[in-house]
């Protein structure tokens, strides 16, 4: 960090506003990753490395002008800047605020840096996660076991005079299981991870975490297929909040809602979900993964309640969708590193806990499928349709869990099964990702309790 002094991020601000501008800041990212990836029982690629550079923006009359580079020479840095400044033509230079640093209203502390662990022991519990997964039946024929650390140095100065450091640390465990039986393959897949260090397998064992996605592949094998219809759906806290994150998540961030490509636009403070849907994205939840001290615009990260009892009481914005609307940023503004612009993003969205017992919710609905994990999917912002594959599911029989079944998925729309819920646990599961969007990848969480829809298209055979 120290490559940009306070002095010079006044300088490079100053050059990109020369021309004009509502605001400018300037991105600084340091980051030094590593990746171990083992398959077929040996170590395939051991990638590591150090990505640095700088990214300069302007915001005017609505619009971004953004460069970036990973020459570190003053000269370089100040060409970026004027390169910026020459999308604004014919203004008078804006001025720029004296610089304060900002101290963080919260402090995420990373007991064991992952730098600091030998590459040995981290091959260690690849090794250990994958003879787990193989020893556990001889039905499986490949694993897939990753590991990836990632400790990235920010700096960010911006017009308005806040600059703000902070080091963001990531840590990920990957287990991926195939199973087969005949014709029939199925998979297993477990993760763990979230923004701390290696401190996260002091309570994570790894060969419980392949022992689960195992037993996930060659349970499924056996199972019949599930027979598709309409039909009552309890999802488990277990299975994540993946449906929160598609079915309405996206649809609340600002840029989506601005440009009409969302069935939430210009809905705030009307009626969208069930009189129990509180919908929230923390980014001050200790250690989840999408968690952050500052956004990249240097905004504090914030708890921002999207939903509240079905009504929308906020969208996420950064600086310039905040700009559009005439309000402040929620600290969503995020991306992916320092060659990209920061756009409105989720960081760990869930649906808020309700009153409900489990194990009323489930009593409490004589037929219907239960999801215990949840696959992949995917949504239509515009409409809200949205398809999800149901990775583990079980059929509710009198009120009780009865035989498993696969190949379910849950077809629906977004505001009519927001709007459906009618029972919500006192339990909240979360899961991690990786959420993608303009094609920039940032770290994420999401978390749902045990929720029940009573009536969805289940697909299946028919």
């Amino acid at each position: 960090m120290d490559e940009l002094k306070e002095g010079l991020c006044s300088q490079l601000l100053r050059t990109a506003l020369s021309g004009g501008g509502e605001y400018a800041d300037v991105y600084f990212e340091d980051k030094t990753p590593l990746s171990i990836l083992m398959e077929d029982q040996r170590i395939e690629k051991i990638s590591t490395g150090r990505e640095c550079g700088v990214g300069i923006r302007v915001i005017f009359g609505q619009r971004t002008a953004y460069a970036y580079t990973n020459d570190m020479a003053t000269e370089s840095l100040h060409e970026c800047a004027l390169t910026v400044s020459r999308a604004v033509r014919g203004n008078t230079p804006s001025t720029v605020a004296d610089l304060t640093r900002l101290r963080p209203a919260v402090n995420y502390v990373v007991l064991h840096p992952p730098e600091a662990v030998p590459v040995e022991k981290k091959i260690a519990l690849i090794q250990n996660a994958n003879s787990a997964a193989r020893k556990f039946s001889d039905k499986i024929v490949q694993v897939t076991v990753s590991y990836m650390d990632n400790t990235k140095d920010v700096l960010i100065a911006n017009s308005d005079g806040n600059l703000c450091q902070d080091r963001r640390v990531q840590t990920l465990f990957v287990v991926n299981v195939i199973a087969k039986e005949g014709n029939v393959i199925q998979t297993g897949y477990e993760t763990i991870g979230g923004r701390m260090g290696f401190e996260i397998f002091d309570d994570n064992s790894v060969d419980a975490i392949a022992l689960k996605a195992a037993s996930r592949a060659v349970g499924m094998l056996s199972v019949r297929r599930v027979s598709g219809g309409r039909m009552p759906v309890v999802i488990s806290s277990e299975a994540g909040g993946t449906m929160i994150h598609e079915a309405i998540g996206h649809g609340l961030e600002a840029d989506l809602t601005q440009q009409g490509l969302s069935v939430y636009s210009g809905k705030k403070g009307q009626l969208v979900a069930s009189p129990l849907v509180t919908v929230i994205d923390d980014a001050t939840l200790p250690g989840k993964r999408g968690s952050c001290v500052f956004d990249d615009e240097a905004t504090a990260g914030q708890r921002n309640v999207l939903v509240q009892d079905g009504v929308i009481t906020q969208y996420m914005y950064d600086r310039l969708t905040a700009m559009r609307d005439g309000v402040c940023s929620t600290g969503n503004g995020r991306r992916q590193s320092y060659q990209s612009r920061p756009i409105p993003r989720m960081t760990n969205t869930y649906l808020a806990s309700g009153n409900s017992k489990v194990d009323d919710i489930i009593k409490g609905t004589p037929n219907g499928l239960f999801v215990k994990k949840m696959g992949g999917g995917q949504v239509n912002t515009v409409t809200g349709d949205f398809v999800f594959d149901v990775q583990e599911g079980f059929m509710i029989k009198n009120g009780m869990i009865d035989e498993p079944v696969r190949g379910a998925t849950l077809c629906g729309n977004g505001p009519a099964v927001l709007n459906a819920i009618d029972m919500i646990g006192s339990d909240l599961g979360f899961a991690i990702g990786t959420c993608g969007k303009d094609g920039q990848g940032v770290p994420v969480s999401d978390a749902m309790p045990t929720v029940r829809i009573p009536d969805i298209v289940v697909g299946g055979e028919v």
